[in-house]
């Protein structure tokens, strides 16, 4: 079994989570920036076996698209094309609130909770795990 790739795209920076290759656990990566992403996802696919690609959708909370949601499906055709690799997507309205939230409540020290990738990889940890509860 190979393991489950998370993606929570940004315009700069872009947030990486993964499960271990039982997907028993999930586990962030380190915040990479965006124009980077797709070699990043070359070299990753060579050293790990990816079975699917997870890939936060941005939402307004009404449903509605918002300035992300085009240059993620941009991103998405990107992957499809690039990668033989299962594209799926998971709403991802509130993954960074959340994520603010457990790294408010983590015991971290101030100085790392404000480092600016951390909220990414987070979130890319929550979008991961939601994909991962909806299989169940």
């Amino acid at each position: 079994m190979g393991r489950v790739l998370a993606i929570d795209w940004g315009g700069r920076r872009t947030g990486l989570a993964v499960t271990d290759p039982l997907r028993i656990s999930c586990n962030p990566l380190p915040t990479i920036p965006t124009n980077t992403l797709q070699d990043w996802l070359k070299k990753y696919t060579q050293m790990e076996v990816v079975d699917e690609i997870v890939v936060g959708m941005a939402l307004r909370l009404n449903g509605e698209d918002t300035h992300s949601t085009a240059p993620i499906t941009a991103f998405i055709e990107k992957l499809k094309t690039d990668f033989t690799i299962p594209v799926f997507t998971v709403d991802e309205r509130l993954s960074s609130k959340e994520a603010k939230y457990y790294i408010q409540n983590s015991g971290l020290k101030k100085s790392k909770r404000k480092e600016k990738g951390l909220v990414d990889s987070v979130s890319a940890t929550i979008i991961l795990q939601t994909h991962l509860n909806m299989l169940l």
